[in-house]
């Protein structure tokens, strides 16, 4: 069980890092949205590059940032019964509803989401547009990569919670 332990922290800590880098990302975007706004405005000039980084940065902060957010507990939930149930209570629905939804729709997006990527790759797709970006493969990357790490996240709040529940049935 202590192996188990572990290498869910591992993951706990993975997500967490990953989270605060890509907190970075909000004020970058924020820099990039208002010289992209001067270019355009002020200069009569476009940059399309750092137009498409500012997409590229939403998705990635959307992307990863799900795990990261599941981690915290700020998730979308429906509190109208929830908020009365006890800790154990909640705990069940946790456990119940990552099992039931979190792991089958992470599967879903994954592995639905492949062809697409493997494509994307193969192609080595790049911006339709005059001068954008050419890492659209990269991009697509993020769509099986967020339901591997949104699964991850879940898997690892069902140990935590199977864990507390049988240490609850200890007392």
């Amino acid at each position: 069980m202590g192996n188990m332990k572990e290498f869910i922290e591992s993951i706990d800590q993975l997500i967490c890092g990953l989270g605060k880098f890509i907190s970075w990302f909000v004020p970058v975007m924020a820099i990039t949205v208002f010289c992209v706004v001067l270019l355009r405005y002020g200069f009569n000039a476009s940059a399309v590059a750092a137009q498409e980084s500012v997409q590229y940065m939403y998705a990635t902060i959307f992307m990863l940032g799900a795990a990261t957010t599941l981690q915290a507990n700020k998730h979308v939930r429906v509190d109208i019964f929830y908020r009365t149930y006890s800790k154990r209570q909640k705990t069940w629905v946790n456990v119940l509803g990552h099992v039931v939804f979190t792991l089958p729709i992470s599967a879903l997006i994954g592995l639905g989401s492949l062809g697409y990527v493997i494509d994307s790759w193969n192609a080595m797709e790049i911006s339709p547009e005059p001068g954008g970006l050419p890492l659209v493969y990269l991009l697509k990357t993020l769509i099986p990569t967020m339901a591997l790490m949104l699964a991850a996240e879940a898997l690892s709040k069902i140990y935590t919670g199977i864990s507390y529940l049988f240490a609850a049935n200890d007392r």
